[in-house]
């Protein structure tokens, strides 16, 4: 009995340092990235930020998106956001969605508690102080917990152009097919001092109020163990949004910097 307790012991022990190993973000990392409209405008600033903590007992991840207008653009079109997403440190799979937004006046306020055993979500829209109680997919990702999945789980090292990767996403009250297609490697400047080795990506997205088309939307995350996001450009229903990443702090694990000879 206590060779299968020290061997189990063991075992468990492997299964955490795999875990810790192939993790690609740790708590305390930080991203604040610059946004400009139309390629030239400052539009605004925004954040991601990565916190250990427990929900419900569970340890989680609790990551806190927040994006806002500053400058001339703000008495234009003013915008404040804030996502959060609490999801389970070994799994992934998210707990609790937040969706604080008010953009030009377009108000949401909706919260989502998702229970995996029963495939459902339970959906509270705060500003219209209603509660909603609706089926959702198996192995379903919030629109910011999808992100952390994929950087721990997408195998970028073998992956060919024209690749696509899909899972399943609840966003406000509807369950949809999120699909992420790989256009190839490149190095780029960016507004970090530095080149960087970069993957690029195309999220495919909701055409409509926003996104100009499905193919609106184009990624470059670090071709490293990191995948953090390095920049993203947005053809909108009016102009174009850019972001770049312009600071970070807490990463895991070294960046793919280019150095020039």
């Amino acid at each position: 009995m206590k060779k299968l307790l020290l061997i189990i012991g063991v075992l468990f022990c492997m299964q955490i340092s795999f875990t810790q190993e192939k993790s690609a973000f740790q708590d305390g990392e930080w991203f604040k990235f610059r946004m400009s409209y139309s390629g030239w405008m400052k539009a605004g600033n925004a954040t991601l930020t990565v916190n250990e903590t427990k929900l419900n007992g569970k340890p989680v991840y609790h990551v806190v998106g927040k994006g806002w207008t500053t400058g001339a653009i703000k008495w234009v079109f003013k915008v404040k956001d804030r996502y959060e997403s609490y999801f389970d440190k070994q799994t992934g799979m998210p707990y609790k969605f937040i969706r604080k937004i008010d953009e030009g006046g377009h108000t949401k306020d909706i919260e989502i508690a998702f229970d995996h055993s029963q495939n459902k979500a339970l959906v509270e829209n705060k500003k219209y102080k209603t509660k909603k109680t609706v089926a959702i997919e198996q192995n379903v990702q919030d629109m910011v917990s999808a992100f952390y999945y994929l950087r721990n789980n997408y195998d970028t090292d073998n992956i060919r152009i024209g690749d696509v990767v899909s899972l399943n996403m609840f966003f406000d009250e509807e369950n949809y097919n999120f699909k992420l297609k790989f256009l190839g490697r490149e190095t780029i400047e960016t507004d970090l001092g530095s080149k960087i080795k970069a993957l690029k990506f195309r999220p495919y997205v909701m055409a409509g109020r926003v996104f100009k088309e499905e193919e609106s939307l184009t990624l470059w995350v670090s071709a490293d163990k990191n995948k953090i996001p390095l920049k993203i450009k947005a053809d909108l229903a009016i102009g174009s949004l850019r972001a770049d990443l312009e600071a970070f702090k807490g990463l895991k694990h070294p960046l793919a910097v280019v150095f020039d000879d």
